[in-house]
């Protein structure tokens, strides 16, 4: 059965602040999610909750995966469990290789090999990192980054631009089964939201679901998400299809703020 991401009447305070104010919404595999909304209206508070980031307070409510409410769990636990987080603004990391930083991701998702008479597996290990240098290459170019981005240190003289395709790259690495995206297309060109785009519809599928926060319709012109929501004020207040999206580009959000108390 395909997992879903069950968000129910999550409440969220920042230092003493409430900022979410009752959240539900259910993200399943298969399905692609786009939330949209004003600044302040919380959409990164809740990126940044889901993953469980220290700062987030969670005051009420409860998000269920896989069985499991993942605010009881850190946020190395809920990567394991399939869930993934690309950054609005991704962190350089000094001394550690792209390459090197996602070859220990995947083997902690996955598990160490297998061991033989208590020992490492020596050629298992050798095969299986032989061949997540091909994958790496792969997907290094199919988001025009050049294979030398896997020995540069994680984000260290990235670009904004290569900062969110890398972000890409270790989505595709690692295969989570829900991806929440905050505002990744913030800072592209036309080109790099059409590169980033054509490379999350590649993961598309019944095991792959994803929540795309955006400002801007222009990423969804590519992703043409099955289901749009609006929040505003701390709370989702309208929800639709794509023609939403298409909807508030044409009239702004001031017609549906008007009806929110």
């Amino acid at each position: 059965m395909a997992s879903a991401l069950e968000i129910k009447d999550l409440h969220v305070s920042v230092e003493g602040k409430e900022i979410l104010k009752g959240v539900t919404l259910t993200v399943k595999a298969g399905e692609v999610h786009s939330i949209m909304g004003p600044n302040g209206s919380g959409k990164s508070t809740l990126a940044l909750a889901l993953m469980g980031h220290p700062k987030y307070e969670i005051t009420g409510g409860e998000v269920l995966f896989k069985g499991q409410n993942i605010l009881e769990l850190e946020p190395d636990e809920r990567a394991r469990l399939g869930l993934f987080l690309a950054f609005q603004y991704p962190l350089e990391i000094q001394g550690v290789p792209l390459g090197r930083f996602l070859w220990a991701a995947k083997k902690a998702l996955l598990g160490q090999s297998e061991a033989t008479n208590g020992k490492p597996d020596k050629r298992a290990d050798a095969k299986a990192l032989g061949e997540f240098r091909k994958e790496l290459k792969a997907k290094l170019s199919l988001l025009k980054l050049d294979e030398s981005f896997g020995q540069r240190y994680l984000n260290v003289g990235f670009s904004g631009g290569e900062k969110k395709r890398a972000e890409i790259v270790q989505m595709h690495i690692l295969k989570p089964q829900i991806v929440i995206m905050d505002e990744t297309d913030s800072g592209l060109d036309i080109d790099s939201v059409k590169i980033v785009a054509e490379a999350i519809n590649q993961l598309r599928g019944p095991e792959f679901g994803a929540l795309v926060i955006t400002h801007y319709q222009r990423i969804l012109n590519f992703l043409q998400p099955d289901f749009v929501h609006v929040m505003a004020d701390g709370r989702i207040v309208r929800s639709g299809d794509y023609r939403l999206a298409q909807e508030l580009e044409a009239k702004g959000y001031d017609w549906i703020l008007k009806g929110v108390s």
